[in-house]
């Protein structure tokens, strides 16, 4: 563990900057954390963030294609220039410091003295011990654009480089760091090769498709991912993302207003697709989470998509009961939890069953990210349902050891 810095004092905003440590920004969790005694209570985060093109020249030593790397290598050695080399841009990720007043993300330049293990396993050790976090996922976060790259083969080139070096050079180093590796879903059969090389990692928890694309999830060709996921038994998730080129989100001229309903709409279509066409009639032990679109929705779904398949059962011969009854029986990332509305949240918990289903994400370093206060001091919740939502939730969902001595586990 990287310890050479002075004790942490609370930040203003004013006084972020992109070289600030983690451990300075997150002081008031910190604080929050000891006055919660979050030391005895199981804490899972099933998503954060790392900014892997800080990596790139190490990454592109993992692209196959020999000259596809020798070009990635060469744009890192020899030009500059933003995306690397063989990303697709996205104009919203500028945005993500909230224009540059709140820097989170942008350029992490915090000082890192320690040289034994990666830096990007430093960051995710200051972060996670901040928030008394015991266990952590971690994402990438330029990758998940790759499902509308224009160059249809260089979601599996990036794809499969990332995997195998993130589990090489990151997952190794910490066994309180996990995956949900990266599926190139663009190409089937290579998203079985990735199932059937990373499934007996034990660091991999699971895997993951990126929710923005334009690919119908119920198609015949994926049926046989499906099978080998559920046959591995490890969950699937959707983390959804913004795309402000679609047809739809670039009518927005706001990145709040685009972002609030990008990272939404990729997922109600999945999900209804999921749903409609039986997949998880199909498929009835594979597991699947929706990271990262908060809550608000599914009770709209459930609603929208329980009305009209009384109207139109036909359309869904395989449903053996109301899609909002799949959808209950799912799980969901709490962040960003939309908790201006108590009522309302209040009515989303009961429909999605929040104590069996929830699962506490921070989403750090992202402008909007939660700490695990934001559960804990949820009013409505007994503390066995916090407990089950911080951590417990996901002990169960991916296997994870608990360690012993902790709150809401039996001795």
């Amino acid at each position: 563990m990287d310890s050479g810095v002075e004790t942490p004092r609370e930040l203003s905003v004013k006084e972020v900057t992109a070289t600030t440590d983690t451990r300075d920004i997150l002081e008031r969790a910190r604080q929050m954390g000891a006055e919660r005694n979050f030391d005895d209570k199981f804490i899972v985060d099933i998503d954060s963030h790392h900014v892997e093109t800080e990596s790139w020249g190490e990454m592109a030593e993992y692209i196959e294609d020999e000259v596809l790397k020798f070009q990635a290598v060469d744009h890192i050695t020899n030009r500059t220039g933003s995306p690397p080399y063989g990303l697709n841009g996205d104009l919203a990720l500028r945005y993500q410091d909230v224009g540059g007043r709140v820097i989170h993300q942008g350029k992490r330049g915090e000082a890192v003295e320690d040289k034994s293990v990666h830096r990007d396993v430093i960051l995710a050790q200051r972060a996670y011990e901040t928030m008394s976090i015991d266990y952590t996922v971690v994402f990438p976060t330029q990758l998940l654009n790759l499902g509308t790259h224009p160059q249809y083969h260089m979601e599996g080139v990036l794809a499969t480089a990332y995997n195998r070096w993130f589990a090489e050079r990151i997952l190794a180093d910490d066994p309180k760091l996990g995956a949900m590796i990266y599926l190139p879903f663009g190409d089937a059969e290579l998203s079985c090769k990735t199932v059937e090389e990373f499934a007996d990692n034990d660091s991999v928890i699971g895997f993951m498709i990126t929710s923005v694309r334009h690919k119908p999830v119920h198609h015949n060709r994926y049926m046989k991912l499906y099978g080998l996921l559920q046959e591995v038994g490890k969950p699937l998730g959707f983390h959804a993302g913004y795309y402000w080129a679609d047809e739809w989100t670039k009518q927005i001229n706001q990145f709040g207003a685009m972002h609030a309903l990008s990272f939404v709409w990729c997922n109600v279509v999945h999900m209804t697709n999921w749903v409609w066409n039986g997949v998880p009639e199909k498929f009835p032990d594979l597991k699947t989470i929706w990271i990262e679109s908060g809550l608000a929705w599914v009770p709209w779904l459930m609603q929208r998509l329980d009305h009209t398949y009384l109207m139109r059962q036909s359309e869904a011969p395989l449903l053996k009961k109301l899609p909002s009854e799949y959808m209950r029986e799912m799980f969901y990332t709490s962040q960003p939890l939309e908790t201006d509305h108590p009522r309302a949240l209040a009515s989303t918990f009961e429909m999605i069953d929040a104590p069996n289903s929830l699962l506490y994400a921070s989403d750090w370093p992202h402008w909007d990210f939660d700490t695990p206060s934001v559960i804990w001091d949820m009013p409505g919740l007994s503390e066995e349902d916090k407990l089950n939502i911080l951590g417990l939730n996901a002990a169960n969902l991916f296997n994870l050891e608990v360690p012993k001595g902790m709150r809401g586990v039996e001795k």
